[in-house]
């Protein structure tokens, strides 16, 4: 099962793709992971943020396919403790699905279109965080996941 993560926005900073860079290389030894930038929308700050939303939302769902399983990244999702999600993980791989996309929206959310479109929704915690971090953090939690289902000595309960 390849995993891809899709994400509105730019390049990261330079720390976080750093960061990234270090969690790809460590994860091609697990899995298939791929991390796909949707670029921002043009002139958003003369748009409302519906328009905003449903721009993105297009962009969205342009990349999706339809065998694709879509879990959205959204405050409103499930938690999971590391352990619980690595299992979810595993539950996954042994569906026989091509591939699993996890999405994170832009800055106000996702449209109801591509809310209509998800098969679930799962949060990282209930704080907020920048979508530059949430990147990085769900890689390290992918790379996290790989590991437990390994049994190797990376996670430490």
């Amino acid at each position: 099962m390849e995993i891809e993560v899709a994400a509105v926005g730019r390049r990261a900073a330079k720390y976080i793709e750093e960061g990234l860079e270090m969690y790809l290389t460590r994860l091609k030894r697990y899995v298939p992971y791929k991390l796909t930038l949707i670029p921002d929308v043009k002139n958003a700050g003369r748009i409302s943020e519906g328009e905003q939303k449903e721009a993105e939302g297009l962009a969205i769902l342009q990349r999706i396919q339809p065998s694709d399983r879509v879990i959205l990244l959204d405050e409103r999702g499930k938690l999971y403790t590391s352990e619980e999600f690595a299992a979810h993980l595993e539950k996954l791989m042994a569906t026989g699905l091509k591939r699993v996309m996890f999405v994170i929206g832009g800055p106000y959310g996702f449209s109801p279109a591509v809310y209509e479109r998800a098969d679930a929704m799962l949060s990282l915690s209930k704080m907020t965080f920048n979508h530059e971090m949430v990147r990085l953090f769900f890689t390290e939690q992918i790379y996290r996941a790989m590991t437990i289902l390994r049994g190797e000595p990376y996670h430490h309960k």
